[in-house]
């Protein structure tokens, strides 16, 4: 069944290739959406897929990449919209 969820994760998640690295995640999964970054330092990302291939990129989100440093991760039911592909989007 496909689902979506959207994901903020914070700690050092900015100037550390937090982005790239989870659109080579993402894209390696399976799953389709987005990833930014956010004002305040976190990094929000929206996700889209079957079920298990989502709870296994948010699982890769709270290890992070190599230079990141993540302090918490809050993950909320979202909307499901049709989404081709994994891309990173504007900083809000």
């Amino acid at each position: 069944m496909t689902i979506a969820r959207t994901v903020r994760i914070e700690g050092k998640v900015q100037g550390v290739f937090f982005r790239g690295w989870a659109i080579g995640a993402a894209r390696a999964i399976g799953v389709s959406g987005w990833i930014r970054n956010r004002l305040d330092g976190s990094v929000e990302a929206y996700v889209v897929g079957e079920g298990g291939l989502v709870d296994r990129f948010t699982d890769r989100l709270r290890e992070g990449s190599p230079a990141s440093r993540v302090d918490q991760v809050d993950i909320a039911e979202a909307p499901v919209h049709a989404y081709d592909g994994f891309t990173q989007h504007s900083t809000v």
